[in-house]
């Protein structure tokens, strides 16, 4: 999946040291965020049965939670912001409302439109999850991010 940003051209014939820093700096964010997301899969699921993704959509549906009390968000705008394709997101859905964590519900205006929001569950196991969350970022990533 692509995501939008600025891409510069970049010529690895013009400086062979930039283009070796260039990896470098790829391979340790990607051991970084697989670092991170390992301890978050493992913690979060073991204690809460949460895993990156389900944190996440947990935590993105309390932000917009705050914003619209009692609303929800459109799928659509949601699954753009949880990095995962669309087929993805239906299924992390799907086992999140089997779960009782989330509710969907079809837009009054347009029936093709779905919107999902968190159940009493949902928000506890958020609530109970985000601290172990917290800890685990901070361990990972430090305070140099």
């Amino acid at each position: 999946m692509c995501y939008g940003g600025g891409v510069t051209d970049f010529d690895p014939d013009h400086d062979p040291a930039a283009e070796t820093a260039l990896s470098e700096q790829w391979r340790a964010l990607l051991a970084r965020h697989a670092l991170t997301a390992c301890a978050i899969d493992r913690e979060l699921g073991e204690a809460f049965g949460l895993g990156v993704s389900e944190f996440e959509l947990l935590e993105r549906l309390q932000e917009f939670e705050q914003e619209k009390p009692g609303g929800g968000e459109r799928a659509q705008a949601l699954a753009n912001t949880v990095h995962l394709s669309q087929s993805a997101f239906s299924r992390l859905v799907a086992r999140m409302e089997k779960a009782g964590l989330v509710r969907r519900t079809h837009c009054v205006d347009d029936r093709r439109g779905i919107y999902i929001a968190l159940t009493e569950e949902g928000r506890e196991r958020y609530r109970k999850a985000r601290p172990v969350h917290r800890r685990i970022l901070a361990e990972t990533l430090g305070p140099e991010v």
